[in-house]
């Protein structure tokens, strides 16, 4: 009998109910890593308000305390690194290597995070008043229900879940139902770090149960914020239902990004970002490469360097090291991109693999490591020719699918670059630092790289987009601090007297109609 992952609440688990689903192991179809039970949305609910119950109590114990919580995490999750980055490969087919490095970004979180417990700092304000002090201080913003996407399943979740167990929030976490297994591991993580029952629970529920135990727990006041990572389409959903409670939602959402390789570039350097940028993790990733922009100079050459890397580029078994991506993390995306699949038109060339599509004895390719009819196994495809009027440039496209199309002077690839509306990730390849910095001024992205790919987050920079791929919230380093905390200030007055704010203020007079004699 397969392993049932059920939800919690106060964190005791939930009775499980009769809607199930299977978590599979993309790569190999014949191994079902666990039956997820699906909560429905009165569980979400019954959660926040678990939430809410323990949320004053968490709160109360000191932050640096809290701290100590996150570094119990960080050393926990240090000593389950290769259990951990496993169930990552075996849950989602991330590559071993790929696993291991979103495994060490908990770490690095934790890391960063521990030592913040003792810097929730405020400030002291001088006042306009004699005998009168003013301060402000963080306060936490009390429960989070928090959603996320299962490309990184442990990684992006501690973005959200460490800072905001840092600041004293309590948490309900709603992992994608492909990654159950993944999610349920971290979160026993958490627990064991000292985290008590009820300041995280974990409810496994598809889309519209999440949707609408979202709206009943806004309505019911039992949730403070919303953290979302999901595509740009349902983040708008989430972002309209917590404006209509007055609330911001914490939205990272996807991307069209761009790469540039200027006329002085190092094309060899740029083949590599490339080829990372667009085919690591399969193109999997909200940062994946979606279209590169290429000087007319260097065009061809750079074509037929990059054509050669993505032929030669290993496709398979996840777990051998010489892999550069695996298969496709379910069916359900496996078929979404077979569908971006027929945004191909006839002006475009198509390069990269011997075939198109799903990778089978009848539609080869060469070099694949293992049994292509084991997994959801795809061939890595470059678009040629591709136009600004083109559904594949425009749209987003979660796969392993790169555009190219072309410039000539740098203002246009800046136009480029922003067209799609996205704004998550860019990056220009480019020796000329007056090129780097005005990509830099130009692009709308909240996230910029020279001579690097797209993708490449750290945990003590700001993570997050603009325009379709954001409402310009940040995850990471000291900037997530203000999407889990609220600003407080106040005013001490302790002169014995009511002193008014700008009507009782001391008057100076100046002269200022002097001047310098000549």
């Amino acid at each position: 009998m397969n392993r049932v992952i059920v939800s919690t609440v106060g964190g005791k688990p939930v009775t499980p109910q009769d809607r199930r689903a299977p978590s599979i192991n993309p790569s190999r179809l014949d191994d079902v890593v666990a039956e997820v039970a699906l909560a429905d949305a009165d569980t979400f609910v019954a959660a926040c308000r678990s939430a809410r119950q323990a949320q004053k109590a968490w709160a109360e114990v000191p932050a640096p305390v809290r701290g100590r919580v996150v570094a119990n995490l960080g050393r926990l999750v240090e000593a389950n690194f290769e259990a951990l980055s496993a169930l990552v490969t075996r849950e989602v087919g991330k590559t071993l290597t790929e696993a291991r490095g979103e495994v060490q970004e908990i770490v690095d979180t934790c890391d960063f995070f521990l030592g913040e417990g003792r810097r929730l700092y405020g400030q002291t304000v001088p006042s306009e008043m004699p005998d009168k002090q003013l301060f402000t201080f963080r306060v936490p913003v009390g429960v989070a229900a928090i959603v996320t996407a299962g490309n990184f399943p442990v990684a992006v979740p501690s973005w959200y879940i460490v800072p905001a167990l840092l600041c004293g929030n309590t948490i309900v976490w709603k992992p994608a139902e492909y990654a159950a297994a993944c999610a349920d591991a971290f979160a026993e993580l958490i627990r064991r770090a000292g985290v008590p029952d009820g300041v995280l629970d974990v409810v496994h529920a598809d889309g519209p149960t999440t949707f609408a135990g979202l709206e009943a727990g806004l309505r019911e006041g039992l949730i403070d914020k919303i953290g979302f990572t999901g595509s740009s389409e349902v983040g708008a959903r989430v972002g309209e239902l917590a404006g209509r409670h007055l609330q911001s939602a914490c939205l990272e959402l996807g991307g069209k990004n761009p790469l540039v390789v200027t006329e002085d570039a190092d094309l060899d350097l740029a083949v590599h970002g490339a080829l990372f940028s667009g085919f690591g993790t399969a193109g999997q990733r909200c940062t994946s490469l979606g279209t590169l922009i290429v000087h007319d100079s260097v065009l061809e050459e750079f074509e037929r360097r990059l054509e050669d890397a993505v032929q030669g580029a290993v496709v398979g078994d996840p777990a051998d090291p010489s892999v550069l991506f695996g298969p496709l993390m379910s069916e359900r995306f496996a078929e979404r991109y077979e569908s971006y699949l027929d945004w191909v038109e006839p002006h475009h060339r198509v390069s990269g693999s011997a075939g198109v599509g799903r990778i089978t004895a009848a539609n080869p390719r060469a070099g694949f490591v293992g049994d292509p009819a084991a997994g959801l196994f795809y061939h890595p495809v470059l678009v040629h020719g591709v136009r600004p009027e083109d559904k594949l440039f425009q749209q987003e496209t979660f796969g392993p699918i790169v555009g190219i199309t072309r410039y000539s002077a740098l203002d246009e690839a800046i136009e480029l670059a922003d067209a799609p509306g996205y704004g998550l990730s860019a990056a220009i390849y480019t020796t000329d630092p007056r090129k780097a910095f005005a990509f830099r001024r130009g692009t709308r992205a909240g996230m910029v790289s020279i001579n690097n790919s797209t993708s490449g987050a750290e945990a003590h920079l700001p993570f997050g987009g603009n325009g379709r791929s954001g409402n310009g919230s940040r995850q990471s380093g000291v900037w997530v601090l203000d999407q889990f905390t609220r600003w407080q200030s106040m005013n001490w007055d302790y002169s014995g007297r009511l002193q008014r704010a700008q009507m009782d203020t001391v008057t100076i007079a100046p002269d200022l109609n002097y001047r310098l004699g000549q």
